[in-house]
């Protein structure tokens, strides 16, 4: 028997009849995605390939791989690409000196939490401590 034989594949048959009763009684997603398979599993291979080669066209396939590397296209005017290169890197370092305000903030406002703690145990300390020895 070859694997084509025993792929399971779209239409009314009755494993995938048994396997969409099994996929709603074990958990209803299941049987509803058989269902649909069973319905539109033919087409779905023609979907996909529709659907790759609609985003390989798409401008925004472009942009987002773009983005992905990091590398924006150079415009051919070279006094805005070194404008736009100086302005992206002091946006950069802007935006480090901000992470280490915030940074910095953070470790300020721990120690703060924890000088208010501190101080509320030892509050806490020493008025457990005051009625045990006055009751003595």
């Amino acid at each position: 028997m070859t694997t084509a034989n025993c792929s399971i594949r779209p239409g009314w048959t009755p494993v995938t009849i048994g396997l969409m009763v099994l996929g709603f009684v074990a958990f209803w997603p299941l049987g509803l995605a058989m269902l649909a398979y069973i319905l539109w599993g033919d087409r779905f291979h023609g979907m996909m390939r529709d659907a790759r080669d609609q985003w390989h066209s798409s401008p925004l396939k472009g942009a987002m791989n773009q983005m992905n590397t990091g590398s924006y296209g150079r415009t051919g005017n070279v006094a805005f690409d070194d404008y736009r290169e100086a302005e992206l890197k002091r946006l950069e370092e802007e935006r480090a000196k901000l992470d280490r305000m915030r940074d910095e903030f953070d470790d300020f406002l721990k120690d703060l939490r924890r000088a208010k703690d501190q101080e509320e145990f030892d509050r806490f300390m020493s008025a457990r401590n005051r009625p045990a020895a006055s009751s003595l």
